[in-house]
């Protein structure tokens, strides 16, 4: 593991307030130099004693079990100061100093829906869900939920049979699913999208940790669509707190006799967009999407990918080599992300952030972990 991993994992692990470590990694311009700023320059950012006393002396076990996580495949912390952290995210409510990712962190700059309801969901509620995540997923949109019972699991599961992306946002470390039911499809998501923490590994379920959980989810996403909800549920934070950081809510209404219709209810009465097709939700984020991809752009120093007409199988006046040689390497068949690494000679990493651009632009399709030109 570098240093500034090791630096950033020790940051996370002193816990506390968010705000005064986000402002330490800022004044110091990453994890390492405020780490070696010492405890005055701690105490100067607004860490109080219990994080400064954490930061000298962390839990041994904690670090242990978080370098350990971050040694396996596909697993990455992302830092406030990283470029490659979400946009979105970064302007929502309180943005954590960090994230524990299972899969490609590029994932998280797609675009995406939250969808997110009650654990004991009707089963009308189950078809909502997974007719809207199939759809959206179809459309190109990432489907984001909690990895709960109920509304979340259907839209996760939803988005897989599509072929599409979908990101879990836990309430637990990484490393732990919850509920255990949902340990394999933990794994699916790991593989294909995203899970995401900002919680080390070994961390286990608390109720207080999923409504820091739900910010997370909702300033991740375009929007949230609730599909069904109590009264009183986490759902309805997580639209909420989407409605605070100025991203759309949508909700599906129910019948007046369903417990767990009265939250969307409630919702619509304060000026959620009630939508009954998924064709809806997907108009009014596609706008909002294209603000991601001119966010991806300037991320990756400029480039753009003109369009090509469709049938033609010249390459596109790509100005990055990078580019050119990714084209080349890509066919119509569905490509894994191995091979394209072998034929190409880019990192993993680099390669999700150019065909993330590549399939805002309509470029190019991804299912079931393989790309291919769009025909």
């Amino acid at each position: 593991m570098d240093e500034a991993t090791d630096a950033l994992l020790r940051l996370v692990l002193a816990g506390g307030g968010i705000a005064a470590r986000r402002a330490l990694l800022e004044t110091h311009g990453g994890a390492t130099a405020a780490l070696a700023a010492g405890a005055h320059a701690w105490r100067a950012a607004g860490l109080g004693p219990e994080q400064v006393a954490t930061l000298r002396r962390p839990d041994p076990a904690a670090l242990a079990r978080g370098h350990a996580w971050l040694q396996a495949a596909g697993h990455h912390l992302v830092g406030w100061t990283d470029p490659d952290y979400p946009p979105l995210l970064r302007r929502g409510a309180n943005p954590p100093v960090a994230l524990f990712v299972a899969g490609e962190p590029a994932r998280l700059w797609h675009p995406h829906l939250a969808v997110v309801g009650s654990r004991a969901a009707s089963a009308g509620g189950l078809d909502n869900a997974r007719a809207f995540a199939g759809a959206l997923a179809a459309a190109g949109f990432g489907v984001a939920s909690g990895m709960a019972a109920g509304i979340d699991t259907a839209a996760h599961e939803a988005a897989l049979a599509a072929g599409g992306l979908t990101v879990a946002v836990l309430g637990t470390g990484p490393d732990v699913p919850y509920p255990r039911a949902n340990r394999a499809l933990h794994a699916r998501i790991a593989d294909t999208g995203a899970v995401v923490s900002e919680y080390p590994p070994g961390t286990r379920a608390l109720k207080e940790y999923f409504p820091n959980r739900n910010r997370i989810l909702a300033g991740l996403s375009l929007g949230t669509l609730v599909v069904e909800a109590a009264l009183r549920s986490g759902a309805l934070i997580t639209a909420r707190q989407a409605a605070d950081a100025g991203r759309e809510v949508f909700a599906i209404p129910g019948s007046i006799h369903n417990p767990v219709a009265r939250g969307c209810h409630r919702l619509l009465r304060e000026g959620a967009a009630l939508v009954e097709d998924a064709g809806e939700v997907i108009a009014a984020l596609a706008p909002l999407a294209g603000e991601l991809g001119d966010a991806l752009r300037a991320r990756l120093g400029g480039t753009t990918v003109p369009p090509v007409a469709a049938g033609s199988a010249a390459v596109p006046d790509l100005p990055a080599p990078d580019h050119q040689r990714l084209w080349k390497a890509l066919g119509h068949d569905p490509t894994g992300m191995d091979q394209l690494a072998e034929r190409t000679g880019l990192t993993p990493a680099e390669l999700s952030s150019m065909l993330l651009l590549m399939e805002l632009e309509g470029r190019v399709v991804h299912a079931h972990g393989r790309y291919s030109r769009k025909r």
